[in-house]
């Protein structure tokens, strides 16, 4: 089927039905708290990866190697923000 003129678009778009915002079902309740524990695990190993990437960096800095350890610090904090926004983040496609 071709949709010839923006009319058709129109008329197409008005008849997807809005689910309007949503609401939790009933005992979403424990799902949100396994997500708030699953954060603050995630964020827990990103600070011993901050802390494992720095003592590498300050144990290799007398070989000359230290500096390839910014990128692993770079990605960790990466990660740091990506769980920090993940609720921004999803709110923000949904």
């Amino acid at each position: 089927m071709m949709i010839e003129s923006a009319s058709e678009v129109a008329l197409h778009l008005a008849a997807v039905p809005d689910p309007g915002a949503g609401q939790a079902p009933p005992g979403a309740d424990g799902f949100l708290a396994i997500l708030g524990w699953a954060k603050w695990v995630a964020l827990g190993i990103c600070v011993l990866g901050l802390i494992v990437a720095g003592a590498t960096m300050a144990i290799q800095s007398r070989r000359g190697e230290g500096g390839e350890h910014l990128g692993k610090i770079g990605m960790v904090l990466g990660g740091v923000i990506v769980i920090s926004a993940a609720t921004s983040l999803v709110g923000f496609l949904v």
